[in-house]
Order: structure tokens, then C-alpha cells, then sequence
């Protein structure tokens, strides 16, 4: 299927049962391999902060280089839906601050949607970005943005009480307008819940089978992350050792003059050879200085 997806396919989606397929991608030679790939949508996920821009958390990305990301996977992505998240700090101030941010997605990355992390406070901006013409993703469970609040990087809503105030966040983003709702880290049998109590699909990251879609890293299911990866995470290739070896076999071959080799250079007649050689006209002139 080549049209372009559209935000009225997602319910649909839903209501047919048709798994919604997610991917995090930061660039447009990414985005053009999961819109290759026949991926629905595109996440440009604030976790570029730390898979792409080297930093140790989500919170230290600017709007600016979300911006950035966002525009680079635009240019390379046709067919997916574009979500953009919207970085700490770009939201949580106020509706008219979220505003102004997520219109810059809009108009100046041409992203289709924007994602805000949580639910309390930002029921309202939502609201407000819903009511100004701008589709949002919503995001609960796991919110990496307020993981200190959270008390680390932990599932959440192991307990009947927590997975009913999930359930209640979900039910009020639903109302606020959210076109979907990603649930990050939460028991399968919660997300399951929750799941159907909404009319608007859930995408699952750590949240089991019975989510209406699925969101995973780029980094993680291609094996480029270092060190340790989520549970939830499969692996689905190894591209970090890919390269890895492929650098190695580079920088040996430089260091023992094996590369370039003749079929990696360009020829020269040997008679021009021969007139660079001998002929002093080739030679490059030199000004002397007169003083």
C-alpha cells in the first residue's frame, strides 16, 4: 500500500483488528528504510537524546534538535504517519508555551502529529493543541521525561490501585483527544485493560501482545544499542556488529596499505604520466617576493 497514512485510519485500524506497526527513526536514510518496510508510523522519539545525541537521559534535548530529526525524517519517510515528541520542557510550562512548540513540528518539521509524555497537567495541553487544529499522541506508564518522579526505569502499575489510575489517565487522555495512546512498561494483563476500555488504539512498548500496535527503538531492535537493553526489547539483527567488524577490516587494510587498491583509484594515460613527469610546464610556478 503506497497512500499515505492517514489519522482516520488508526480507529479503523483498531476496529478491524489490524496491528498498528511503530518504529522510532531520527533521520531520513532510517525513515526511508521503515517506509520501505511498510511501517505505519514513524516516532521521532526524544530517545534520539540518548541513541543518537549522546546524552545520558531524555531530558537534556532541545526543541531545536528535535526539530532537526523531525525534519531530516520527514524528507525521508512518504507513507508513514509522522509523530514527533515533544521534549521535556517544550510542554509543561503552559497551553500557550505547548502551543507555539508543537506548531513549529507542525509547520516547520511537517510532522503529522506530536507526542506528549503523562497524563494531570497535561490533559489541558492536549486539550489545547487538540482545539487548535493538532493531532496528539498521548504516552503513560513508563514516562521517560519523569522517570525521577517515577523512581527509575521500573514498570509501572503492578498494583490494582496503579493499573485503576492508569486505566483513569487513559480514559481522560481519550477525552482530551488523544488519537492514541502509547502504554510504555505496564503488566500485559493492565494493558490488556486498558486496551479495551478505549475507543482509540494503545501502542505497546513492554506492555504485552493485546496493545492495538507495537513501538520499538531503531537502536535497540537492530542491535546497535550498547550495553544493556529493556526486557522487552527483541533484538532483530546485530547491525552494531555488522559495523563494528566492518570498521575493524577498514582501518586494517588503510594501516597496511591493502586499500586503496587498483580497483579503487582512478587511471591516468601514460603518456600524460610521463609529460607530468618531465615536461617543466607541469611543474607548479612560484612567486618569489621582491623584498
Amino acid at each position: 500500500m503506497n497512500t499515505k497514512v492517514s489519522l482516520g485510519d488508526f480507529a479503523a485500524m483498531k476496529q478491524r483488528h489490524e496491528k498498528i506497526v511503530v518504529v522510532t527513526a531520527y533521520d531520513a536514510p532510517s525513515a526511508r528504510l521503515a517506509d520501505a518496510a511498510g511501517v505505519d508510523v514513524v516516532l521521532v522519539g526524544d530517545s534520539a537524546a540518548m541513541t543518537v545525541l549522546g546524552y545520558d537521559s531524555t531530558v537534556p534535548v532541545t526543541v531545536d534538535e528535535m526539530l532537526m530529526l523531525t525534519r531530516a525524517v520527514t524528507r525521508g519517510a512518504r507513507r508513514p504517519f509522522i509523530v514527533a515528541d515533544m521534549p521535556f520542557g517544550s510542554f509543561q510550562v503552559s497551553n500557550t508555551a505547548a502551543l507555539e512548540n508543537a506548531v513549529r513540528f507542525v509547520k516547520e518539521a511537517k510532522a503529522d502529529a506530536v507526542k506528549l509524555e503523562g497524563a494531570g497537567p497535561t490533559l489541558a495541553r492536549v486539550a489545547a493543541l487538540v482545539d487548535a487544529g493538532i493531532p496528539v499522541m498521548g504516552h503513560i506508564g513508563l514516562t521517560p521525561q519523569s522517570v525521577t518522579m517515577l523512581g527509575g526505569y521500573k514498570a509501572q502499575g503492578r498494583t490494582a490501585a496503579e493499573a485503576n489510575r492508569l486505566r483513569a489517565a487513559a480514559i481522560a487522555l481519550e477525552s482530551a483527544g488523544c488519537f492514541a495512546l502509547v502504554l510504555e512498561a505496564i503488566p500485559a494483563p493492565v494493558a490488556a485493560h486498558i486496551t479495551g476500555a478505549l475507543r482509540i488504539p494503545t501502542i505497546g512498548i513492554g506492555a504485552g501482545v493485546d496493545c492495538d500496535g507495537q513501538v520499538l527503538v531503531w537502536h535497540d531492535l537492530l542491535g546497535i544499542t550498547p550495553g544493556h537493553v529493556a526486557r522487552f526489547v527483541r533484538q532483530y539483527a546485530d547491525i552494531g556488529g555488522a559495523v563494528l567488524t566492518a570498521l575493524t577490516a577498514y582501518a586494517a587494510d588503510v594501516r597496511s596499505s591493502s586499500f586503496p587498491a587498483a580497483q579503487h583509484t582512478y587511471a591516468m594515460a601514460n603518456e600524460e604520466i610521463e609529460r607530468l613527469q618531465t615536461d617543466p610546464a607541469a611543474e607548479p610556478s612560484v612567486t618569489r617576493s621582491t623584498d
